[in-house]
């Protein structure tokens, strides 16, 4: 069986390194060349290919890694390159900026196919290629296409656990960048443990609101594509959204901040997308609406803290 990974940032270099062994050829679609996890060597069966036609020639199971931004016109292209027997999952985690739609959704929409599935959960790219041990989801309506990729994509360093939920999966994906976002404030405003424990918790009740109203299972977000997620994000070194979150809270201006990078931080346009959706689902996201403010340069990090604990007070449930 062969694979085609699109998008050769860290996560989807990753996947092929701890992937290429699972398959007889991986073909790893980059639109640059660019490195993004340098010292890391692929497979020998990994071949890095600039054309799109050629990455998915003889691919059974096309793996779409791209930033969020540049899903749709990726999608697009490779409509016409799509065959019966073709398998496709979605492992961006992210919101369409102006339509709203989860990555799964615009793929459907794009590639007029049923056979999706989506990839998530808590995986820093880093010790993923390093062969650490990781434990995500891979999600799909149809359970039997869910079943099957489960059993393909796990290996001894990658265990995947199967999913029906793919709302869920994705908007915790998603809104764990946003609550990333938030604890990096924390982390740059110099606020302790005891903030960044409260944020990951009522950060978790907003995310799951939201999911639920838009079709998505509370206990999805409960697991490793939700509060796993999360706590990686909000917690972790790696994490770019929790970097970018520390920068604001140090005084230094988004553009800046995001033109330093070499690679998206994608809660920065998920945030605004996430606050058009709670609004459109009438769902209560206060932490969401604040980072959108700080994002926005309307609301400052430490005004911000004050407007969430000032809030009317309520009950937990």
């Amino acid at each position: 069986m062969n694979a085609a990974i699109i998008g050769a940032g860290s996560w989807g270099t990753a996947l092929a390194i701890v992937l290429g062994p699972r398959f007889e050829n991986v073909r790893l679609w980059t639109h640059d060349n660019a490195t993004y996890l340098p010292g890391f060597q692929v497979p020998d069966n990994v071949e890095t290919t600039s054309s799109l036609p050629h990455a998915l020639e003889q691919a059974q199971i096309v793996i779409g890694v791209m930033p969020s931004r540049f899903a749709r016109g990726l999608y697009h292209e490779m409509k016409p390159h799509v065959r019966a027997g073709m398998s496709f999952v979605s492992a961006t985690k992210g919101i369409e900026q102006g339509t709203l739609l989860r990555m799964s959704q615009v793929m459907r929409q794009e590639l007029d196919t049923e056979e999706i599935a989506v990839l998530s959960g808590p995986s820093f790219a880093k010790e993923v290629a390093q062969g650490q041990p990781v434990a995500i989801v891979i999600s799909s309506q149809r359970r039997a296409l869910a079943d099957a990729l489960q059993q393909t994509l796990s290996g001894p360093t990658l265990r995947l656990y199967a999913n029906y939920d793919p709302v869920g999966v994705e908007m915790g994906a998603a809104l764990k960048n946003v609550m990333a976002l938030a604890a990096g404030v924390c982390h740059g405003l110099g606020l302790g443990s005891n903030a960044v424990a409260a944020l990951i918790t009522r950060g978790l009740a907003e995310i799951t609101r939201l999911a639920v109203a838009m079709g998505g299972e509370a206990r999805t977000l409960a697991g490793l594509a939700g509060l796993g997620d999360l706590v990686l994000t909000c917690t972790g070194d790696l994490s770019r959204n929790r970097s970018v979150g520390i920068e604001l809270a140090r005084g230094r201006q988004l553009p800046e901040i995001v033109g330093s990078m070499k690679m998206i931080a994608e809660g920065v346009e998920t945030t605004g997308a996430a606050r058009q959706l709670a609004r459109k689902f009438s769902v209560d996201m206060p932490i969401t609406e604040q980072m959108a403010l700080i994002i926005e340069g309307k609301r400052t990090p430490r005004d911000a803290i004050r407007d969430l604990m000032e809030r009317s007070l309520k009950q937990e449930a």
